[in-house]
């Protein structure tokens, strides 16, 4: 937070080099707000940065609006007042004195503190020279939506069961086969057994046919 507050001071020394050679309106005094957070979907392209002013005392000619990013231990001059990259980044008067910087192109690299500045380039006042205490900017990157897990575990689910099914029907199918030998074996001896009583039985007439000669 110091070297924030330290990068902050070094920002209005900044303004007021760019601005050098200020008017003698010295009671011009300004107060920049911004929101504090502002969060952007990951599948957001575009996202606008909200900035409000007052200003007391000070001439009627608008004044010029600065943008700056707070980056790891350095910052970036975004639009100061032209923007470096104008199809990155635009600047926005809205109705008031409100302004909203436009970030095209939007992407995780872009996560950082975005500060607006507010200046009336026609006063000497050292109030007439502000920037606001900066946005946090945070686009969140892409997840898995809840979708797509119930999807994965309905198909693991159904997987599971076509899987259980089969091993079921291998199971009866192996018993049905085993049942069926089982039987084709007594079958198959009760034909012996048949076979062999059909095959003695002309031995046992002749024998009878014997005794009653006799």
């Amino acid at each position: 937070m110091a070297s924030f507050n330290k990068l902050k001071n070094v920002l209005m020394l900044a303004v007021d080099w760019i601005l050098y050679g200020a008017g003698a309106a010295d009671t011009c005094q300004v107060t920049v707000t911004q929101p504090r957070f502002q969060e952007a979907d990951y599948s957001m392209h575009t996202v606008f940065l909200t900035c409000a002013f007052s200003a007391s005392g000070c001439s009627s000619s608008p004044p010029q609006v600065l943008w700056f990013r707070f980056l790891t231990n350095k910052h970036e001059d975004l639009c100061t007042p032209g923007c470096t990259d104008q199809q990155k980044y635009k600047v926005h008067l809205l109705s008031g004195n409100n302004i909203s910087l436009q970030i095209n192109n939007l992407t995780v690299d872009d996560n950082a503190v975005y500060i607006c500045g507010i200046a009336f380039s026609d006063s000497s006042s050292p109030r007439s020279k502000q920037a606001g205490d900066g946005t946090v900017l945070m686009k969140t990157e892409k997840q898995h939506s809840n979708g797509k897990l119930i999807c994965m575990i309905i198909a693991s689910s159904l997987l599971f069961l076509y899987s259980t099914a089969v091993f079921t029907l291998f199971v009866v199918y192996k018993k049905i086969s085993s049942g069926r030998k089982i039987f084709q074996a007594i079958a198959q001896e009760l034909q012996k057994q048949r076979y062999a009583e059909h095959c003695r039985q002309p031995d046992d007439l002749e024998d009878d046919t014997v005794y009653q000669n006799r």
